[in-house]
């Protein structure tokens, strides 16, 4: 072996080490880096495979086989970069992006995008108790009714109360173990009904949907509304501040934002791969399946759900209520079991990376500190109050129905967090030297156009659905209001990017960076 000199203890003036030797020790010291690193990425990450997420991956599925597969990469890469960019704002400021908006903007626009972020909050929150109400419904056999599963949601949001009180560690450590459960329940699935994997690939990597038609697109909008969640990026920028940095230290702040970047992209990796396994067990199994083949197998099997489906030969149309329904028709009890306990652990882990988001927001956009106690029960409280009178007075058809609502909500509020981050990502005042580039700040800005533009046209869709004339009148009006005030983010945005001639009479101004140094915000 080669032999090379170096001094690595202060004991040891020179002794020498093999090749072998020094490139472990160069790998003990980068896991060691990283390892310190680890826990917000993969919070963030669960963002990517909560409720909302599932039923978007196995109606795609249903719906369009494998050739959706390309945009649920596409969005996923999206949110990576939109993600770093979240994480760099919060390692360079020391402020998360609250924060930052409450000092940049003024009264009024900071109370409205106060209000976006927390409808957006509050309407993940919905999906995570309809998702838990179901799991729990179907591992129950109905024993358990969905009213009574949504009341059982206030008490588990409690449990992961006390479990913060042993400190962020142990409960990054919990959230990996539930991402760990998701990661075997429909990796079972994907094993037991065990998809063409060239079709996989084909769907994943050939950015084409031959013979879509109005449905498939209106799926694909779907993905990347349910993928991209605007609470999200509040939230990582709050959670990377958990780590002590010296940030007047431009090495170890450019060092914090690499190994938090590896970190996003391991953790969102992971949830990729898991959103796969749910697009392709439906794609394999239920695509081009009629309501009544399916209500056949059900018979054939014993189910005692076989009513759910007409007898008719229209499409199969599924959900995650149902979606556990036929893969316990097809595939026999344990492919049910096994999949609302998935459901049960994604509805679970997304509990309290929203009680966090909420917490931040509140504290950033109003200088307000509750105690999450407070916190959680006011969230859990408003997200409760509709999902169960839909659950006492309808059926399960029309709870699960409410996400795809939900989703729509989700998708209005993106530009309340695009535009921010990328404003304030570009400011050389605030950032220094960490400031996006020019090709950042393009790509980023043609990102949110697009983004923007996708959205729109998903509400058009979903209003033109709703069939009412009043309806029609009471949307207009809303949706000149909503332009109206992402106009205005979106001027900010432009001369924060370097467009100074639309500051008409320079009333624009940002204040120069300020580097907090602060606490940790959570104790780590």
């Amino acid at each position: 072996h080669c032999l090379i000199c170096a001094d690595f203890s202060p004991d040891s003036h020179q002794n020498t080490f093999s090749l072998e030797e020094v490139l472990l020790w160069i790998i003990d010291s980068i896991f060691r880096k990283l390892w310190a690193f680890t826990g917000p990425g993969f919070l963030m990450s669960i963002a990517y495979l909560d409720p909302g997420n599932i039923e978007s991956d196995l109606q795609s599925g249903a719906i369009a086989g494998f050739k959706l597969l390309w945009v649920l990469l596409v969005a996923t890469i999206i949110g990576l970069l939109l993600q770093r960019l979240a994480a760099r704002l919060g390692v360079v400021t020391g402020m998360h992006l609250a924060e930052v908006c409450n000092r940049h903007y003024p009264t009024v626009p900071r109370i409205i995008l106060w209000l976006m972020v927390e409808l957006a909050i509050i309407g993940s929150d919905m999906q995570e108790v309809i998702g838990c109400a179901i799991a729990f419904n179907l591992l129950s056999v109905g024993r358990i009714p969905l009213w009574a599963g949504v009341l059982i949601t206030i008490f588990d949001t409690f449990v992961f109360l006390f479990l913060d009180k042993y400190g962020l560690r142990k409960l990054e450590a919990f959230f990996g173990f539930l991402i760990t459960i998701m990661a075997l329940s429909f990796g079972y699935e994907y094993v037991r009904v065990a998809p063409d994997q060239v079709e996989v690939l084909k769907g994943m990597f050939v950015p084409y949907c031959s013979g879509c038609g109005a449905a498939q697109l209106e799926q694909a909008v779907g993905i990347v509304g349910a993928v991209i969640m605007p609470h999200n990026i509040y939230l990582h920028s709050a959670l990377v501040k958990s780590r002590d940095i010296n940030r007047g230290n431009k090495k170890e702040v450019k060092e914090a934002n690499k190994y938090y970047f590896i970190e996003s992209s391991i953790a969102l990796f992971i949830s990729f791969l898991i959103n796969v396994f749910v697009v392709a067990v439906f794609a394999e199994a239920f695509y081009g399946k009629t309501n009544m083949e399916v209500g056949q197998k059900c018979n054939e099997s014993g189910s005692p759900h076989s009513d759910l489906f007409p007898a008719n030969n229209q499409t199969l149309e599924v959900d995650i209520y149902k979606g556990g329904v036929v893969l316990g028709c097809f595939f026999g009890p344990a492919a049910l079991y096994i999949w609302a306990v998935g459901i049960l652990a994604a509805g679970q882990s997304s509990t309290m990376t929203g009680t966090y988001s909420g917490q931040f927001v509140m504290e950033g956009f109003l200088n307000l500190r509750w105690s999450r106690f407070a916190r959680v029960l006011l969230t859990r409280s408003i997200a409760i109050l509709p999902t169960l009178l839909v659950a006492v007075f309808e059926d399960v058809q029309h709870l699960t129905g409410m996400n795809d609502f939900l989703n729509v909500l989700q998708s209005m509020q993106l530009p309340f967090a695009l535009i921010p981050i990328l404003t304030f990502t570009s400011l050389t005042s605030l950032m220094n030297d960490f400031a996006n580039g020019l090709m950042w700040k393009i790509s980023g800005g043609l990102l949110i156009l697009g983004v923007c533009a996708i959205n729109i046209y998903f509400v058009v869709v979903y209003v033109f659905a709703l069939n009412n004339t009043i309806l029609y009148v009471f949307s207009a009006i809303l949706s000149f209001a909503y332009l109206s005030f992402i106009l205005y983010l979106m001027w900010h945005c432009l001369i924060a990017l370097g467009v100074s001639c639309l500051d008409f009479r320079g009333s624009v101004r940002y204040p120069p960076a300020v580097l907090v140094d602060e606490q940790p915000e959570l104790d780590s």
